[in-house]
């Protein structure tokens, strides 16, 4: 046979994988499978996690010598900023927050501003010294041992902060007033909680039929892209399938991408199962789905869920479900557009989901709950913060 050359495409436009597949070969990867086992483990573990999701705001208070005088109790507010899913404000006091000290302090405080529900977090409050010799002065719950654990917020305009932070006097005198501006950082950090687990999936890739796979679609002909010409003769083809017809495992996604980010190879394989669902590929469908389980992500878990649905890739299916329904993953996945595309494709998903919420739910523990009256120089919990100058 002569040399062939691509003289038209079909009907399908091709995807990004199939264009660099045709353009130049792909090293083999290695695919990771597994038996199913013959009986159940005898042994089981599960790990949890505790740890703090941070997050920081740099808050410039503007004409200070102005504001003195709105009023005992009365406040100036940051920018809300969000740390952990929550919404936080810095709150500062002019004239104090307390009557009792007649405005003699400045009061700082940092408050959640958003719905929540006993919220445990770390806080670090910290005054800016202007001069540049690195003088701040801060009040932290960080790097030191909390002997009663972190603080818990009841609800939402809760706060942790000092009602005498500063004496008003000395403030106004000091290297941290500057062009009559005072500079505020605070820092969260939200503390969240996980159990990890053995894998929830067990998803066998069986030995390759390549050959089979070739076969049929050749003789069939059917739902072609692309066509070769060799010799005047025709040869019906798929882009999108090219790599792995050649290679028998799923591309190197960074190498067809050029991009190296577990959004792209995500994206890759749900298109990838699609079409190996579409063509009768078992072997790259179950591949495509191991890799997906593999990589649930925030921003991706709703398609990846519309996808499992649609394609009857039950374990995938149970994993994404699993994963949405935690607490710190509900909220932030609900605010994609993956998850208003789930809820119009597969609305029936959204009871099963509220299922699994309600299974996590009987589940979890609710913290101890502590008074919000803030002690000047401590917090809710009568624990002393030690301030660091």
């Amino acid at each position: 046979m002569g040399a062939g050359r691509v003289c038209r495409g079909g009907p399908f436009s091709a995807s990004p994988a199939a264009g660099a597949a045709a353009g130049r070969p792909f090293p083999p990867l290695t695919a990771s499978s597994s038996s199913s086992p013959s009986s159940a483990p005898s042994e089981t573990a599960s790990t949890s996690v505790t740890k703090t999701v941070n997050g920081s705001h740099h808050f410039k208070i503007a004409g200070y010598s102005l504001s003195k005088g709105i009023g005992v109790g009365k406040f100036i507010a940051s920018e809300s900023f969000n740390v952990g899913g929550f919404d936080w404000a810095i709150y500062f006091y002019p004239d104090g927050k307390s009557g009792e000290d007649g405005a003699a302090y400045v009061s700082l405080f940092i408050a959640l501003a958003s719905e929540g529900t006993d919220v445990r977090a770390l806080f670090e409050l910290t005054l800016v010294d202007q001069s540049g010799k690195g003088q701040d002065k801060v009040h932290t719950h960080f790097g030191r041992s909390l002997e009663s654990g972190p603080y818990t917020l009841k609800y939402r305009g809760s706060m942790w902060g000092y009602k005498r932070f500063f004496k008003r006097v000395a403030l106004e005198t000091s290297d941290y007033l500057k062009d009559d501006c005072l500079l505020v950082n605070c820092t969260v950090g939200v503390v969240q909680s996980h159990t990890e687990g053995p894998k929830i999936y067990t998803i066998p890739v069986p030995r390759s039929n390549m050959a089979l796979h070739i076969g049929q679609l050749l003789t069939s002909g059917k739902r072609t892209d692309i066509a070769f010409e060799v010799d005047g003769e025709m040869f019906p083809a798929h882009k999108a399938l090219l790599h792995f017809m050649y290679w028998d495992e799923l591309p190197d996604l960074e190498e067809l991408t050029g991009v190296n980010t577990t959004w792209v190879s995500t994206l890759m394989a749900q298109h990838l199962l699609a079409a190996a669902d579409r063509y009768a590929l078992e072997r790259l469908k179950l591949l495509c789905e191991l890799k997906l389980c593999e990589d649930v992500a925030i921003n991706t878990v709703a398609n990846t869920l519309a996808l499992a649905e649609q394609h009857h890739c039950y374990q995938l299916k149970t994993v994404c479900l699993k994963f949405v329904a935690l607490p710190e993953n509900l909220k932030a996945v609900m605010q994609t557009d993956g998850f208003d595309y789930l809820q119009q494709s597969c609305p029936s998903l959204l009871t099963e989901l509220l299922e699994y919420v309600a299974k996590i739910g009987e589940h979890s523990v609710s913290p101890c709950l502590y008074s919000t009256e803030v002690l000047d120089g401590g917090d809710a919990n009568g624990r002393r913060v030690k301030p660091r100058i």
